[in-house]
């Protein structure tokens, strides 16, 4: 009786022990077609911004005391923007007034010393080393006399740097000094896009070098031509990529400045194929579709059913795919979604997207 109870309970643990999925239906994935680029083409979004963006600051230290510009105004070159509170400039001012009085009195007393000292020296009552002491004060006191009318030249035009204003006509871009905050001298208040030339900004990926020329698509569907004027020499430690602005001289002057517009570059040439590998091709696939588990990125082909693990390189990466380059072929099919759930040599049913 106990020998059958025992054979019982551990025929009853084995079949516990068989996994459950062991005899059911395979996982459902949604799957997708790699759609293949041009290989000597990339296509990223660029900015429209202007030739020259710059930063607004005080050139002297104070408290804003008005604000007569808004984000998104136009102005025109000489147009004041901030003011500070310039009670403490004038009287800098007035202090500067009273040092040069003084110098100057100074002045007019050691040049009527010498011309005393030289009466006496003609008349032999003092020595000529007197006329040189004389000589060297009046020296002095035309030094400080200048230092002084050059000191008090300098807080006039800190008086007047109290108004800020705009060193070209443009759009104000951005505003961040307040009425009432305390700012230092050179702490940026405003960014002052200036009116003229424009460009188109992009951000290529870290492995793509900036080409020399493109083409941007407008919204209303029209191309203008692109001439790269300049490339950030290094690539950004966050986003991975790399700035460059592009020359547009055909830019519309009604397109605003933030707009996107779609750009499109020749590249030189394909990435290498690795060896023993299919040849090497540049495809889009959803975003969603790249799985990083392992030592690189990779997609999850299907074939016959089955799972099928093959490393890309990442190209490019959008909101909604990503360009990768790749031993893939044309109208295969790869896992879109939940990549993180799969294994080599899975037996899924696909549901195409």
């Amino acid at each position: 009786m106990v020998l059958s109870m025992s054979i019982a309970l551990l025929a009853a643990g084995c079949q516990r022990a068989e996994p459950p999925s062991a005899h059911g239906a395979p996982p459902v994935v949604a799957t997708a077609t790699v759609e293949p680029l041009a290989a000597a083409g990339l296509g990223l979004s660029g900015t429209v911004r202007a030739r020259v963006e710059a930063p607004l600051a005080f050139q002297v230290g104070g408290r804003i005391a008005a604000r007569r510009v808004d984000a998104g105004q136009a102005v025109q070159a000489g147009q004041v923007l901030f003011e500070l509170d310039p009670s403490d400039l004038e009287q800098a001012v007035r202090a500067a007034e009273a040092d040069v009085a003084a110098a100057e009195a100074a002045l007019r007393t050691a040049q009527a010393d010498l011309e005393r000292v030289r009466t006496l020296a003609a008349q032999g009552f003092v020595s000529a080393q007197a006329t040189d002491r004389a000589q060297l004060t009046l020296r002095e006191a035309t030094s400080r006399r200048d230092a002084a009318q050059a000191r008090l030249a300098q807080v006039r035009n800190g008086r007047a740097y109290a108004q800020l204003r705009a060193p070209a006509a443009g759009v104000v871009t951005d505003v961040t000094g307040q009425p009432g905050q305390v700012v230092a001298a050179g702490q940026p208040v405003a960014t002052l896009a200036q009116a003229g030339a424009r460009e188109v900004e992009v951000f290529f990926p870290e492995t793509v070098t900036p080409p020399a020329t493109g083409q941007a698509r407008l919204p209303d569907g029209r191309t203008v031509a692109l001439a790269l004027r300049e490339a950030a020499p290094m690539v950004d430690a966050l986003a991975r990529t790399r700035r460059a602005r592009y020359r547009a001289d055909g830019l519309p002057a009604e397109l605003p400045l933030g707009s996107v517009v779609t750009t499109q570059f020749a590249l030189p040439g394909q990435p290498a194929a690795a060896a023993s590998a299919s040849p090497v091709g540049t495809w889009r696939v959803p975003v969603g579709a790249l799985d990083e588990r392992a030592e690189g990125p990779r997609v999850w082909r299907v074939r016959d059913g089955k799972l099928d693990a093959v490393p890309v390189r990442v190209l490019r990466v959008d909101d909604r795919h990503a360009v990768v380059a790749a031993p893939l072929q044309a109208g295969e099919r790869i896992v879109a979604l939940g990549t993180h759930l799969l294994q080599p040599g899975m037996t899924v049913q696909e549901r195409a997207r």
